[in-house]
């Protein structure tokens, strides 16, 4: 069948024969399929993967399939959830503010505040989770958020304000870089930035649906039960929370090998391609005192400020921006507001195929960051204009929720094991500090300006930035 100097590179199942070539790609012959062969005998190297069969990458395909539509639909339910309770606080400012009293700087800085807490227990939370298990500990955030959120509707000073935001930041935190831990079981990185960017179509999904329905909460409710429509918007929004929080418990796996409904030929080959990840990538820190001693991690750091930065200064701030162009009543600027959100949609989840389709990731970010901070430049520029200021909203929208799923394709390519659950940790929380940062410096300034235009230009310096950064991180680093 082959010569001794010509030892065969490989074997290809084809039909009903199998074809045994050698290091030069020349066919030895086609041996019948139910003939007995002892591969044994025949020196195959391993220095170079076999091709594999379309069938082969079919069911692959297959079973990638099986566990996105288990988990990925799921998670992102959860994230609309979470986004809506997070962010809703801006259009109950269209309200809050004038019952209350609240200036803008109160409510920028209250705003940002929920951040703060997030900031404290983000490492201690991604580490437990880590520990403990994802289905227990994303059910515990997520049914205390939805207790604190519906509990703001008994805030009455700026004081209360504050420490509400803060304790709901304190409840939050973990679950968003919690969730992209979680990926990282499932998942190897060649496939991770078109996932993570569906879950995180979660963020426009939110403000598609979210804020025509805060609008019209706030509207409908007004004065329902000598209450304010704010108050009705925190209770209701609340509830689906708790509700998913429950169902958390019974619905998500810790891991591939809990997952009762793959089969056990699923899960080994699930575990391998993750193990075969994990030790194909580039060194990255084992432990959590390497992780601060990583200057990659830091880097990381300040790039993820810089994008969300411009994340929470848009999705904050959206409804008074779209009010800004003058626009009356809450649905109708509920309604306008998705627009934006509505390219977003589109824009990360085309980017996320295509960054994994080509195993590239810088400019798959560098380019939709620089897009967002031509859409502020020019929407501020124009803020009275309502058809320019859509159209440049949207481009921001596009461009800076795009940079968001994205982004975590590169701290994943060289973070594993608990250096992951730590280095996922820091990275969003600093860079999470940023929604401390944005939402109060351009509340500040419109205080002082009565104008969100210098806040928005500064949001554009910052995506242009962290554009630059991305650029300096090595190709090979993060090109997987």
């Amino acid at each position: 069948m082959q010569s001794e100097n010509s030892p065969c590179r490989w074997c290809k199942f084809w039909g009903n024969v199998i074809v045994i070539q050698d290091v030069n790609q020349t066919p030895y012959s086609l041996v019948q399929s139910c003939t007995l062969i002892n591969l044994e005998l025949l020196s195959l190297s391993t220095s170079v993967a076999p091709p594999v069969s379309p069938s082969v990458e079919d069911a692959q395909s297959s079973v990638y399939r099986k566990v996105f539509w288990r988990i990925v639909p799921f998670l992102m339910l959860c994230y609309v959830v979470a986004y809506l309770d997070r962010v809703n606080v801006g259009f109950a400012n269209l309200q809050m503010g004038q019952d209350l009293g609240f200036s803008e700087t109160v409510f920028g800085l209250g705003a940002g505040i929920f951040f703060a807490g997030y900031f404290m227990f983000e490492l201690p939370s991604n580490l437990l989770m880590n520990k403990i298990g994802a289905r227990i500990w994303i059910a515990r955030i997520m049914i205390t958020w939805g207790l604190i959120s519906a509990a703001f509707v008994y805030v009455s000073t700026p004081t209360e304000f504050y420490l509400m935001r803060f304790l709901l930041g304190l409840a939050e935190a973990g679950f968003y870089p919690g969730v992209i831990l979680y990926m990282t079981y499932w998942f190897p990185a060649h496939r991770r930035a078109r996932i993570v960017a569906v879950f995180m179509s979660a963020i426009p999904v939110a403000g598609i649906f979210g804020n025509p329905l805060s609008g019209w909460i706030m509207d409908a409710f007004q004065s329902t039960g000598s209450m304010h429509g704010w108050q009705w918007m925190f209770i209701i929004e609340a509830i689906p929370a708790l509700l998913v929080g429950v169902t958390v418990i019974f619905f998500l796996d810790n891991s591939i090998e809990q997952a009762k409904w793959l089969s056990a030929d699923e899960k080994k080959y699930l575990q391998s391609e993750v193990d075969k990840d994990r030790q194909h990538g580039e060194k990255g820190p084992h432990s959590v005192g390497a992780v601060f001693n990583d200057g990659r991690i830091w880097m990381m750091c300040l790039i993820y400020f810089a994008f969300v930065m411009g994340q929470y200064g848009l999705t904050f701030w959206m409804p008074t921006l779209v009010k800004a162009t003058g626009i009356k009543g809450n649905l109708n600027i509920g309604l306008l507001s998705a627009i934006p959100f509505i390219c977003a949609i589109i824009v990360m989840n085309i980017c996320g195929r295509s960054a994994d389709a080509r195993r590239e990731r810088r400019w798959h970010l560098i380019v939709p960051a620089l897009v967002g901070a031509v859409g502020f430049t020019v929407a501020a520029s124009f803020a009275d204009n309502v058809v320019v200021s859509i159209i440049f909203l949207s481009m921001a929208a596009a461009g800076v929720l795009t940079c968001a799923p994205l982004f975590w394709s590169l701290p994943t390519a060289f973070l594993t094991g608990t250096g992951a659950a730590a280095g996922i940790a820091v990275i969003n929380s600093v860079g999470n500090l940023a929604g401390f940062v944005s939402p109060y410096m351009i509340g500040f300034l419109k205080d002082l300006t009565h104008s969100t235009q210098i806040g928005m230009y500064v949001l554009a310096a910052m995506l242009v930035l962290g554009s630059i950064l991305v650029w300096r991180t090595p190709a090979r680093l993060v090109n997987r």
